[in-house]
């Protein structure tokens, strides 16, 4: 059977529980299993006798069962097995006298008990790791790891001296060696079964293989309720054996030789293993070639060896069964730089691809130097103009303002300096034949729709076509009432693709009798306004679907509509996507095959969500990025107070302090984030799993596409139930994930709050992203206009709702949303310049994490210095690219941050590659990852 990347898990594990448990992790192909790293390594077990024993202190040591015994414990259910071990041999072969111990299990399953008892039979040897403590007087190992050893034909002290001298006490043992007993002999031999045990399986052939294997370092994964950190190594280990691996790597740069300790066959009950693979005969080289062919590597070879760095199959496994902590650090470096020259590799080709595309130049005066034009052969000629006269010369004509800065003059109030520049910056950009790719991040609140719409009048003005997509109806009808109101009174030319409001002015200044020489069918009219949702009735997606397809120029404001299949826009020139994180890579490209001319549409995506400049540069390099820092004038900073929501006395001085705001016609937020109470555990697709919610799993309440853990699409619902972009979930040493209490829902609070004396005689509201769109838009209005003055909401209110009455908004487990994610939902208060206030109502520990990360949004309006202190809490991964979230997301080790010479130097090499081979046609594996990246890669950010 050949084995690749590609392969799943569910066609080689027979263990269908423990497929469905890894699938819950995001793994479901071999090539998923390998790129789920460990978070850590456990150090070097020591090699003590017994009498060397300190407790606490972790240990590992060889010995003989002499007696074993199963107890009923009588005040609880359950049973206590006992197990006496004597290290004599071992001891001696320390230089100390032998001694006893105590191994100790406790289980409520008689099948466990029986299990154990049947390996721990006494005359059995055995090597026991675990941590040693005393009870009664005497000292005992509770539930050790115990490893099996096959009886042998020597005696059982046989070269037991030599093996200590190969293995000296304490971590020396490991120290600037990377397997201390690879030339050493076995103190027990390898030997046929006796006849009593010949039905037995046993753990290792010798002590020497079994102390290896409990000595060495381990990785630790994170691990579920449902499986555990040994199960998923377990389970990769056979996967590796399987592909060819028989051995570890070495320092040496090659796959393992015979020296080395190997990878244990995996059992037919776990591993599907084929008929003969089992004792096939493969010998370590062998092995090591069929793993490099089942994992080829991705980076080119020259820059591997410029770099010094392992083959992709050498650093899987020097990660999964690591020789060494050093080891496993540096395989861990290759696979960093290896997401690093791939990500920029994708970058780079992706920004080399725009710049080979064409598309609508938009400049601001064509328009204006036609009809210059015009009017200079009309003067020409005196048959047209028989009473002409200098006044209609072209050279006499006024400088007109163009569209764009005709609206620029309309507004109300005067652009700061921010908006001005990056304005003028994408003039320049639509002025080019080739495709626009600008990215720009603004504050909430910083004016980027002002300038999205001035970049929309550059192309309507020109005579072609703008695509405004929002990521939910609330917001897409939010700015298609915006639009409208600011461009109404500005006037267009119609028809006519490339005739605008400005040539109509130059026929106004002209006179009726010169103006017929420019165009005799030129009307001055309003620019038209359309409103595409997948919400709309059908009457009404018709029209605005025929207004699109229609071609002639105006600005479409739309949701997810605008991706499918039946929208068209002929004269397609701009698309700007508002949060653009919530759209695919997928989906953007197909807006960019909607013009008929073969022409690419200008993009501009806009993000609230900030970014340092550093990790913005190094991640969006196919993109030119605009900051706009500068807040308008007017807006007061929010004042942030963080509450424990154990304190009942400030939590009822906030909801009074909220009334007397209600009274005085303000509104408030309450955001929650889940629906309702049920929504973990709950798995039939009217909820969250409890892994689906995690870090591993998350997905955007905004009723935007989400990914599950297993990298499918998660339901609507799914996507709606639970409102935070990142849980934060800790875990134990050993990777097991901690309960927590359970987050709050919109139903529980909303029926919590009506029945408090602060709140009696106010109507509540809720919206969440189950909601249909008809009634979304009612219970905005109808909270924007008073009649329910508090919204519980789940974080559907997070982008781009707009009300300016907001002053009070009330987050419920604040401690567990990400940074930048309460940044966003912060800014939705304080829009109308009035005193705002943002409480962040908080369960967190004292002195804890999450109490340190409240601290950050509490002292900080600043959004690049919150999203810095993200960065750090958090990873890179988890803020600019779901790093655990499972599908074939690329970026999982890469630290954008700390990383970022890597990055560079990754960029310039990948940049030198590309210059000599532009194709990658010499690089197949790595052309097959950009591709995999770039496809993988859909969330660019994630909802915070």
């Amino acid at each position: 059977m050949s084995i690749t990347m590609d392969t799943t898990l569910a066609s080689l594990v027979t263990n269908k529980r423990r497929v469905s448990a890894l699938k819950s992790l995001g793994i479901v192909t071999v090539g998923d299993a390998l790129t789920y790293y460990p978070f850590r390594v456990t150090e070097p077990v020591p090699l003590r006798a017994i009498r060397e024993a300190a407790p606490g202190q972790q240990m590992a040591f060889a010995a003989v069962i002499r007696d074993m015994r199963v107890v009923p414990m009588n005040a609880r259910r359950g049973y206590r097995l006992e197990a006496t071990v004597d290290d004599a041999d071992f001891a001696r072969s320390r230089r100390v006298p032998g001694s006893t111990a105590r191994l100790t299990f406790f289980s409520y399953r008689k099948s466990y008990v029986d299990w154990v008892s049947m390996r721990l039979r006494a005359g059995t040897s055995v090597v026991v790791s675990g941590m040693p403590s005393e009870y009664m007087g005497q000292l005992q190992f509770t539930h050790p790891e115990i490893l099996t050893v096959a009886p042998g034909s020597a005696g059982a002290g046989a070269g037991l001296e030599g093996y200590a001298r190969g293995a000296a006490s304490g971590n020396g043992a490991f120290a600037g060696s990377t397997d201390p007993y690879a030339s050493v002999q076995s103190a027990y031999p390898p030997a046929a079964a006796a006849s009593s045990g010949a039905a037995l399986k046993y753990d290792a052939d010798t002590v020497q293989e079994a102390l290896t294997r409990v000595c060495r370092p381990r990785p630790v994964y994170h691990a579920s309720s449902r499986i555990s950190s040994e199960h998923i190594h377990e389970t990769i280990l056979g996967l590796l054996w399987m592909m060819g691996a028989r051995t570890s790597s070495t320092p040496d740069g090659q796959l393992a030789g015979a020296g080395s300790a190997g990878i244990v066959a995996p059992t037919t009950d776990t591993i599907a293993v084929q008929n003969g693979e089992e004792n096939s005969g493969t010998t370590a080289e062998s092995g090591a070639e069929a793993l490099s062919q089942s994992i080829p590597d991705v980076l080119p070879e020259s820059v591997r060896k410029a770099k010094n760095l392992m083959h992709r199959a050498e650093a899987f496994l020097a990660i999964h069964d690591p020789a060494s902590t050093v080891r496993f650090k540096e395989a861990i470096e290759t696979l960093r730089y290896e997401e690093a020259f791939v990500s920029q590799t994708s970058l780079l080709k992706a920004r080399q691809h725009a710049h080979k595309s064409s598309a609508h130049p938009c400049p601001l005066n064509e328009a204006l130097e036609t009809a210059r034009a015009s009017v200079g052969e009309a003067a020409a000629e005196p048959s047209a103009q028989p009473e002409a006269s200098g006044s209609g010369s072209a050279a006499d004509l006024p400088d007109l303002p163009n569209l764009r800065d005709r609206f620029i003059a309309s507004l109300p109030f005067t652009l700061t300096a921010g908006q001005s520049q990056v304005v003028d910056d994408i003039a320049a950009d639509l002025e080019r034949d080739w495709p626009m790719q600008r990215l720009l991040q603004g504050e909430v609140g910083s004016g980027k729709t002002v300038v999205a719409l001035a970049a929309m009048l550059q192309a309507v003005g020109a005579g072609y076509q703008a695509v405004l997509v929002a990521p939910t109806q609330v917001l897409a009808e939010q700015h298609y009432e915006t639009i409208s109101k600011m461009v109404s009174g500005l006037t267009l030319a119609q028809p006519g693709a490339k005739e605008t409001d400005a040539a109509a002015d130059v026929e106004g200044a002209m006179g009726a009798s010169s103006a017929s020489t420019v165009s005799s069918s030129k009307v001055p009219a309003e620019i038209p306004v359309t409103l595409l949702t997948g919400g709309m009735k059908l009457a009404a997606r018709r029209k605005a679907l025929a207004a699109a397809a229609s071609g002639e120029p105006g600005i479409i404001v739309a949701t997810h509509a605008a991706f499918s299949k039946t929208f068209q826009a002929p004269h397609l020139a701009l698309v700007v996507i508002d949060e653009q994180h919530r759209f695919g890579v997928e989906q953007r490209e197909s807006l960019n095959a909607k013009t008929d001319d073969g022409t690419t549409p200008h993009l501009l995506v806009m993000t609230a969500t900030p970014i340092p400049r550093t990790a913005a540069m190094t991640w969006f390099g196919d993109l030119d990025v605009s900051w706009l820092t500068e807040l308008p004038g007017g807006r007061k900073p929010i004042r942030t107070v963080v509450v424990n929501e154990a304190d009942a006395a400030t939590m009822g001085r906030m909801f009074a302090h909220i009334r007397a705001r209600v009274d005085a016609g303000e509104r408030a937020y309450i955001v929650c984030p889940r629906i309702d109470a049920d929504d973990e555990g709950n798995e039939d697709g009217s909820g969250v799993s409890a892994a689906a919610g995690s870090a591993r799993g998350r997905a955007a309440a905004s009723g935007s596409s989400a990914r599950t853990a297993a990298g499918g699409r998660a339901t609507r619902a799914a996507a709606d139930a639970i409102g935070i972009d990142d849980p934060y979930e800790t875990f134990d040493e050993n990777g097991e994930t901690v309960a927590r209490p359970p987050l709050h829902a919109v139903a529980e609070i909303a029926d919590r709050l009506q029945k408090l004396p602060q709140f009696q005689g106010i109507r509540f509201a809720t919206l969440t992203g189950r909601d249909k769109d008809d009634v979304k838009t009612q219970v905005m209005a109808d909270f924007a206009g008073g009649e329910t003055p508090i919204l519980v909401s789940t974080t559907v209110i997070e982008v781009g709702v707009d009300v300016m009455q907001a002053s009070c908004i009330v987050i419920f487990d604040a401690d567990r949303y990400g940074l930048s994610q309460l940044h966003q939902l912060r800014g939705r208060v304080g829009r109308g310049g009035t005193n705002s206030w943002a409480f962040l109502i908080s369960r967190a520990e004292p002195g804890s994490v999450a109490e340190q990360r409240l601290d950050v949004i509490h002292n900080s309006l600043d959004g690049a210095e919150i999203a810095q202190a993200d960065l750090e809490f958090r990873g890179a991964g988890d803020v600019l690219g779901d790093a655990q979230s499972g599908g074939k997301s690329s970026l999982k080790l890469l630290r954008v941050v700390k990383d970022t010479d890597m990055i560079a130097d990754a960029r310039s090499r990948a940049e030198q590659m590309l210059a000599a081979d532009p194709e990658l046609s010499n690089e197949v594996q790595l052309a097959g990852a950009v591709l995999d990246f770039t496809r993988g890669n859909e969330t660019f950010l994630t909802s915070n």
